[in-house]
């Protein structure tokens, strides 16, 4: 049986990932704060609605996609939220990256009402988003995982169920590790070559045909050498997600030294008044100092 979905949370993910729903041929209800941002769905033949709670009428599994912790709990607990619309059953599918422990706070608030939380927050930017391509890290119950899986593979190709309620949250925390640590790293290196009155550009080609080879390397670091910090993911939405990695390890007794440097320069990048450049403008704050 074809379920009906939700969407709410049309910004640069969540428009193309609605779409991309819409568009494999799934009944689609959305809402977004900014009304205007609902139109292209509109067009497909998505109903648009007024409310988070109208979206949880018309629909069996609601997808979520803001910005953080607290937009997740008003969207659901809040006055007009999921809650009041949704059904016993119902599956609320939370894809923002927001803390792992208010996760789980989320998940049992949800099922003492009958109703399943998948936390499955997503890697590989607009263009991944667009492409239908994502890599989406997931956790829940094995039951409404499988649930919700079929429509997943409308937006991601990489799906892996991770484990229990936050599981996913806490897969995405280490990804924004890996790669807010790599920006460092590349940013580092390209530093290293210019001040040595070496070819940065040539020691990045250099660099992409050995180990050293990665998608940081290739992207942020073109971007670096050419200036061009147009945001594939802003600072400043980095750093909202690298302080959930901090008070996650804090809250696991784990030391993250580099993890806490790459924290404190995406910091400097914001403070210099360019959070809404791509992350790699850490390169920005290094050459200053």
């Amino acid at each position: 049986m074809t379920e009906k979905l939700g969407f709410i949370g049309l910004g640069i993910m969540g428009l193309p990932m609605a779409l991309n729903l819409k568009r494999a041929g799934f009944d689609v209800a959305v809402y977004n704060r900014t009304a205007s941002r609902g139109d292209a769905l509109k067009a497909e033949g998505a109903k648009i609605c007024a409310t988070p709670k109208e979206v949880a009428e018309n629909a069996d599994i609601i997808f979520i996609c803001v910005s953080d912790t607290p937009d997740v709990e008003h969207v659901i607990f809040g006055a007009g939220g999921v809650v009041e619309g949704a059904k016993a059953g119902a599956v609320v599918v939370d894809m923002s990256t927001i803390s792992p422990d208010a996760t789980r706070e989320f998940a049992a608030k949800l099922k003492a009402r009958n109703i399943d939380l998948v936390d499955a927050p997503v890697s590989g930017g607009e263009t991944g988003a667009i492409a239908g391509t994502l890599s989406i890290m997931a956790g829940g119950t094995v039951e409404a995982f499988s649930r919700v899986k079929p429509y997943f593979e409308k937006m991601g190709k990489n799906i892996v169920h991770v484990g229990a309620s936050g599981a996913g949250q806490v897969a995405k925390a280490c990804n924004q590790v890996v790669i807010a640590v790599s920006i460092e790293a590349v940013a580092e290196a390209m530093l290293l070559a210019e001040k040595c009155g070496v070819d940065a550009g040539k020691v990045r080609e250099a660099l992409l045909g050995g180990f050293a080879a990665s998608k940081v390397l290739d992207i942020h670091g073109n971007r670096m050498l050419t200036n061009d910090y147009k945001p594939g993911f802003k600072a400043k939405l980095h750093a909202k997600d690298m302080a959930i990695v901090m008070e996650t390890a804090a809250k696991a007794g784990v030391a993250l030294p580099a993890a806490t440097l790459a924290t404190l320069n995406l910091g400097a990048v914001i403070k210099n008044g360019d959070g809404e450049l791509d992350s790699s403008a850490i390169y920005k704050v290094l050459k200053k100092n």
